[in-house]
């Protein structure tokens, strides 16, 4: 079993969309009307909207690799490119999504750990996310990594109003 992780550039831009399609597709789909995923994926990963994620100096995709197959992605934020105004000493994570195939081998916690390696070298106190609060699966796995809820916000799918869960975990 080898593992493997590479930073997304532009070059990336076109599988970037292709594994968030699939693997937001994989997650949500069960729970959310056929209207506003297709709302919501064709807003958040169209290629313009990726291309310029993956251009701000603030925002770092990662992919993640098991035996040489794309299995999933991390994408990070720090400063104004956090989603929510969680001040200097934070990072967010503000994606993080593994193939259904690939899930249960460990690479979501792999992926946390590099967040936490880029907040450490950044000197950030703090790592944060948002997860619905429907997510049980997502929740128990962060708080089984120390991550606890400090707030809540809204999130649009379509046209649907949502509440997220705001986890947070305090570095050492």
């Amino acid at each position: 079993m080898t593992i493997q992780i590479n930073q997304c550039n532009l070059g990336d831009l076109r599988t970037l969309q292709e594994i968030s399609i699939e693997t937001f597709n994989e997650t949500f789909k069960d729970q959310n009307s056929p209207e506003n995923m297709d709302a919501y994926l064709e807003r958040a990963f169209n290629l313009n909207q990726l291309e310029k994620e993956l251009s701000n100096s603030s925002s770092r995709f990662f992919f993640v690799y098991f035996n040489n197959e794309l299995a999933g992605y991390i994408k990070v934020n720090i400063d104004d490119a956090q989603s929510e105004e969680m001040g200097n000493e934070s990072l967010e994570v503000e994606r993080i999504y593994i193939k259904s195939k690939f899930q249960k081998h460990g690479l979501g916690k792999v992926l946390l750990n590099k967040a936490i390696e880029i907040a450490t070298e950044r000197n950030k106190k703090k790592i944060w996310l948002g997860v619905w609060e429907k997510n049980e699966n997502a929740l128990a796995f962060y708080k089984r990594l120390g991550f606890v809820q400090t707030s809540a916000h809204s999130f649009y799918m379509g046209d649907e109003e949502q509440t997220d869960f705001i986890m947070t975990k305090i570095l050492n």
